[in-house]
């Protein structure tokens, strides 16, 4: 029996996998809103209903790819950041090779990225299930904040008083045990180190930068001295 089971776990793996890759190639070719479950149950060779017992909807087929994205992002981010830590690589430097990874990892699968960081897919919501894997990067990068604050310390970036009580609020909510002068600008910075990765990806670089990976790095950096990283 347990050889029986062990089997159709294989199978069902495979299968889950076949589904998937179809449903990438669809992404690449035709985009995310018109990705349905029929289309994908044809270029497989199954029937529609065979293909509900592993996605019961659309919906549930794009909640499995955004995970994926997000939990294969977040991989390489936390890789680089390992590699740079072993390496004994200074706060700003392990920002920016966790920045390069994320950059390199969009250039090698846009359309993933384009599917979690892109334009929202009409008629789909999120669910919780995406929410552990998206914060995957995040994460990584406000680790590298925090261990930099507990040992070298930051230069911490000034704070209006007006933004005092949402800096709070975003401290408390996602950024315990940091200063709410740094919460905003690791807020402004993420949100600019998606702005440059998706310039550069969807074209809006062209004909304006042209040796990519020197002004990347040098754009990270910035982030990172915005925040307040140490150098050493």
């Amino acid at each position: 029996m347990s050889t029986v089971r062990g089997a159709r776990e294989r199978a069902r793996i495979e299968v889950t996998a076949a589904i998937k890759d179809e449903a990438r190639r669809m992404l690449a070719a035709e985009g995310a809103a018109k990705l349905s479950l029929r289309a994908v149950a044809r270029e497989l060779g199954m029937v529609s209903s065979a293909l509900y017992r592993y996605f019961p909807s659309r919906d549930e087929l794009l909640t499995a790819l955004i995970v994926d994205a997000y939990d294969s992002v977040g991989a390489a981010a936390e890789e680089a950041d390992a590699r740079a830590l072993a390496a004994a690589a200074p706060p700003r430097a392990r920002w920016v090779a966790v920045c390069e990874a994320v950059r390199a990892w969009a250039l090698e699968h846009p359309h993933e990225y384009s599917l979690i960081y892109g334009s929202p897919v009409p008629g789909y919501s999120a669910p919780v299930d995406t929410v552990g894997p998206a914060s995957r990067v995040g994460n990584t990068l406000i680790g590298i904040v925090r261990a930099a604050y507990e040992g070298r310390g930051l230069a911490l970036p000034p704070l209006p008083a007006a933004l005092r009580p949402e800096a709070l609020r975003m401290t408390a909510d996602f950024a315990e045990g940091l200063p709410p002068e740094v919460t905003p600008a690791l807020v402004a910075a993420w949100a600019q180190l998606v702005g440059l990765i998706s310039f550069e990806l969807f074209g809006q670089f062209d004909r304006v930068v042209e040796d990519r990976d020197t002004f990347f790095a040098h754009a990270a950096t910035q982030l990172a001295h915005g925040i307040g990283l140490p150098t050493s």
